[in-house]
């Protein structure tokens, strides 16, 4: 889930105003030095504050190897059609321990083995979803032919199955004239002359009608000025009722004889022009008005083609409230006409947009309200009440989200616990939360989260007790070091503070860590610690905003750096030498931000600045990078070497083989060696090709380039 969830009683615990103008004088030397006798405890918690860990709408499991483990082994042993709900059960689980790419590779699956075009078109538009940040490169992704329109808009009329049964409906006349072989349909003035026994087969209710005990099998005509079809509509049904095709037929008719048909049962008539229908749809509008007819002739192949449009446009659909209008308020059969089977599949995915989108809106209670009645299982369940639960808690709904938070208890999710501690906690009953926590310590296996959870409700020495057991069991969690970082800082051991949030900055570049320690280094004016971690935020996340949301990075590095000297080009070549060679990638990352604003050839410091992001763990800004080093390439054979590094790292070695030969081709180059020798060894299982990588790269090391790349 990107939204963060704060929690409330963390936001009432925050300073109600940020003033960053009052730490940033533009004069130096306006602010007392940490070591001042001015400066006091007080002045710097009011400035340095750690929000409390959010209840996330995870589902996140006691044992993450017995549950894995369980869906593995029934994935081997059940039908096809229950492949794609334990893929999704799979990447719920990979979520909740943020593992990105194990994720999507679940979500994959999931696609692969759909067994229903619905489901096909929920988790392709979901991996498409996924994989936004590949939306840059569009353009180089459909020159590659492999790769081009991977999750592309699929042929749904030629995927859905066709049920009707072709069998005519023509017997023994029962109570007719056989001499009345046609009949004619009166609509106003116009008479339309029709087959009777070609119309009859149409429909059981025809063939009662023109061959059965009603008095219109001895009608030579029969008015049917009352049915809302038209002379037109009616000559199209005869002219079916006798070749058993539609010809051309313009939409508006076909809505029309599409009403008729279900009225009258016409089962292959109806299937005509639901498939007819289904092709015609193009634009979102067009989707929003037929998908009122899907749902209401219940023509499941329209309704197909419609959703297909919606899913393909998130999230930007979802603000169309046409559209979030159909999806939140369809009862069980419509969301059967609308996507089958695959329901469960389709409201999480909405889910998480809207979570995405706006976690506190009525769109996003409604999403998981059809979760919850979409749940088939017990597993299914739990996440979408912890979900909502969240989400309930979020809004301050506190008796709802209790309710919620209880029925996810009672189904086997532990972790809805700490929703249930929190709710208690802020209704006043502190001791309960703890003494919660504390029985689930005990009778259980013990997790990180548990402790951490517990640290909320104790004081003192206790509380330090919990986070460090927190940290012992899961060194993942990033709050134990923050407050610890904190509370050192307000004890003035600044040394020992920096040292403690660089314990996790050593393994895991979280922002909000980035954050705290730049408000530590701001606190004891270290200028150019502070820009340095500022300007590393906004390489990873451009509009970060700092201070719960309330300043933006941008303009605090603008007020930092009036305390900063500025650098030459040959100062940061300097520092970013220095920096590469200690594996200072924060540093580095910093330096690299600085020398963009220079000018200067912004291409090879763009791909420099990618290599780093990858190493830290942070593809989608790496992608970012390569996408803009591929803007500023300075030449033909260094672009060629940017797309293939895009390529490769979007997973498409052997494009990404090809435009490194394409780029040596033109000139020879360390780095387009280097990328052939990287896409050579990761797309070739034959263990011979490792001589011919080891020549690359002895070919790459005689090329001219900085020692920092040969160093790689």
């Amino acid at each position: 889930m990107r939204t963060f969830f704060p929690s409330d009683s963390c936001k009432e615990s925050q300073l109600n105003a940020i003033n960053p103008q009052s730490w940033l004088q533009v004069e130096r030397g306006k602010l007392s030095k940490f070591s001042s006798s001015h400066t006091t405890s007080s002045s710097i918690e009011s400035f340095i504050k750690v929000p409390e860990p959010p209840v996330v709408p995870f589902f996140k499991p006691i044992d993450y190897v017995e549950v894995l483990a369980q869906i593995h082994e029934e994935l081997e042993s059940c039908s096809p059609q229950e492949r794609s709900n334990l893929y999704l059960l799979q990447f719920q689980i990979f979520r909740g321990l943020g593992e990105t790419k194990l994720m999507r590779r679940s979500l994959r699956s999931a696609w692969q083995k759909a067994g229903t075009v619905h489901e096909r078109l929920v988790f392709g538009a979901w991996l498409k979803y996924e994989k936004q940040g590949e939306e840059l490169i569009a353009d180089l992704l459909a020159t590659c032919n492999r790769c081009a329109q991977e999750f592309g808009p699929i042929d749904v009329v030629s995927q859905h199955p066709i049920k009707v049964n072709g069998s005519s409906q023509e017997t023994a006349v029962m109570n007719g004239d056989q001499s009345l072989k046609n009949v004619n349909f009166r609509i106003g003035d116009e008479k339309i002359v029709c087959d009777r026994q070609k119309i009859a087969s149409l429909s059981a209710p025809f063939h009662a009608m023109l061959n059965g005990y009603f008095t219109e099998s001895l009608c030579e005509d029969i008015d049917l000025s009352e049915n809302n079809i038209s002379p037109l509509g009616m000559r199209t049904i005869g002219e079916f009722s006798m070749t058993g095709t539609l010809s051309e037929v313009p939409p508006d008719l076909l809505l029309e004889i599409l009403v008729f048909a279900n009225k009258f049962c016409c089962e292959r008539l109806k299937d005509d022009c639901d498939r007819k229908l289904a092709s015609l749809v193009c634009t979102k509008d067009d989707a929003v008005e037929l998908m009122e007819y899907a749902i209401e002739e219940n023509s499941p192949v329209l309704a197909a083609s419609c959703l297909q449009v919606f899913l393909h446009e998130l999230p930007d659909c979802l603000n169309d409230e046409q559209v979030a209008e159909i999806f939140s308020h369809a009862d069980r059969q419509q969301r059967s006409i609308i996507v089958g089977q695959a329901s469960f599949s389709l409201y999480c995915l909405l889910s998480e947009v809207a979570m995405n989108l706006d976690p506190r809106s009525d769109k996003t209670v409604c999403f998981l309200e059809q979760l919850i009645e979409s749940a088939e299982t017990d597993r299914q369940r739990l996440l979408a009440f912890h979900q909502l639960g969240c989400v309930r808690l979020l809004r301050k709904e506190y008796d709802e989200a209790e309710r919620l938070f209880e029925a996810a208890v009672s189904l086997g999710h532990v972790y809805s616990i700490a929703g249930l501690a929190r709710l208690s906690y802020i209704k006043g009953h502190k001791l309960w939360s703890y003494e919660k926590l504390s029985s689930v310590i005990s009778s259980v296996n013990p997790l990180g989260w548990m402790y951490q959870e517990r640290s909320l409700y104790c004081e003192g020495d206790k509380r330090w007790e919990d986070l460090e057991k927190a940290t012992e069991l899961d060194p993942t969690l990033t709050y134990p070091y923050m407050y610890r970082a904190a509370s050192l800082m307000m004890k003035q051991n600044v040394q020992v503070a920096l040292a403690e949030i660089n314990r996790v900055l050593g393994f895991k570049l979280a922002l909000e860590c980035l954050e705290l320690r730049f408000c530590l280094y701001l606190a004891i004016e270290d200028y150019k610690a502070a820009i340095r971690d500022v300007q590393a935020i906004l390489t990873l996340s451009p509009d970060y905003r700092m201070f719960e949301g309330r300043v933006a990075a941008s303009q605090l590095r603008t007020l930092v750096r009036e305390h900063v000297d500025n650098w030459t080009t040959a100062d940061c070549w300097m520092q970013l030498y220095d920096r590469w060679s200690s594996v200072d990638d924060i540093g580095s990352l910093s330096v690299i931000y600085q020398m963009l604003e220079s000018g200067g050839a912004k291409g090879v410091l763009y791909f420099r600045q990618s290599l780093l992001l990858l190493r830290l763990n942070c593809p989608d800004a790496a992608m970012r990078s390569l996408e803009l080093a591929r803007q500023h390439a300075s030449s033909e054979h260094e672009r060629l070497v940017y797309e293939g590094w895009i390529l490769y790292d979007t997973g498409h070695c052997e494009e990404g083989l090809r435009k490194a030969e394409e780029s040596i081709k033109i000139k020879r180059s360390f780095e387009a060696f280097f990328l052939k020798a990287y896409a050579l060894a990761d797309s070739s299982l034959d263990l011979s090709c490792s001589s011919t990588v080891i020549s690359l790269l002895e070919n790459a090391l005689k090329c001219p380039s900085d020692n920092l790349r040969k160093g790689s």
